[in-house]
């Protein structure tokens, strides 16, 4: 069994699979990027002639343009209530943009690629965002280290690192300003969501840990809240304004040991 690495920009991100291979990977990664390819030239507001775009101009609408776009229209809508609306994908302009939801899941859909081609043991990071194989060996491994809640020019060290081995959890996502500054808003005020520093989450699946990221982000001062009523289901890292962190009971157990 040979690993293979690949790297691909998409998404104005970054994506990087790691994983094994007893045959060429080829076809497979050929494939798993063609999908996110493909989710981004539907859903970019930043591609003039996407069906997002066209959208966004009132050129078209929903009924009219692909399936999948009334499908993440709906799925949007339901974490909305999930997220007692904390997660939204309509701006303040009215526009429909689910860009805080189309990565996890385009990165699900691209990873069932590699699984079509029997390939098990593979993590992918999606700009910072980690999906782990759920049929992943107990070979590979499942450490992830969670970045400081600092900006890459000052630092990339670790501000912990998780060992998801053994666990019913197979995806972190972490929501921030540190990267990319304040980007995120709180979609009850439309203004920009700026009481937290950091929120990571640990989910089943990336879709949770994504958009719970963000919403949990947004909530800002009522993220204990929000996060009170997903119990049992994911585990969170928050840090605040001034640095200081607060955890859920289970995530000290995932905290790889020194």
């Amino acid at each position: 069994m040979s690993e293979f690495r690949h790297i691909e920009q998409c998404m104005g991100t970054v994506f990087q699979y790691l994983g094994y291979s007893d045959s060429s990977p080829t076809e497979a990664i050929a494939e798993s990027v063609a999908v996110l390819h493909e989710a981004d030239q539907t859903f970019s507001l930043y591609i003039p002639d996407s069906p997002l775009s066209r959208l966004a101009r009132g050129e078209t609408s929903i009924s009219e343009l692909p399936e999948i776009v009334s499908f993440i229209w709906d799925e949007c809508e339901k974490w909305s209530e999930l997220t007692d609306g904390w997660f939204s994908a309509m701006t303040k302009e009215n526009t429909f943009d689910p860009s805080g939801y189309v990565k996890a899941w385009a990165t699900i859909e691209a990873a069932k690629k590699l699984t079509e081609h029997g390939i098990s043991d593979f993590a992918i990071n999606a700009g910072g965002d980690i999906l782990l194989s759920d049929r992943a060996s107990n070979s590979f491994p499942k450490r992830i280290g969670v970045a400081k809640a600092k900006s890459i020019a000052e630092t990339t060290d670790a501000l912990t690192v998780l060992d998801l081995a053994n666990t019913d959890f197979y995806a972190v996502a972490t929501s921030g300003t540190s990267e990319r500054g304040e980007h995120i808003w709180n979609p009850k005020s439309y203004a920009q969501a700026n009481e937290l520093k950091q929120v990571t989450v640990i989910a089943k699946d990336l879709i949770t840990a994504d958009v719970l990221a963000t919403a949990i982000f947004a909530s800002g001062s009522q993220a204990e809240k929000l996060i009170t009523k997903f119990t049992g289901e994911i585990e969170v890292l928050v840090i605040d304004r001034e640095t200081e962190v607060f955890a859920t009971p289970g995530f000290s157990s995932l905290v790889a040991p020194v």
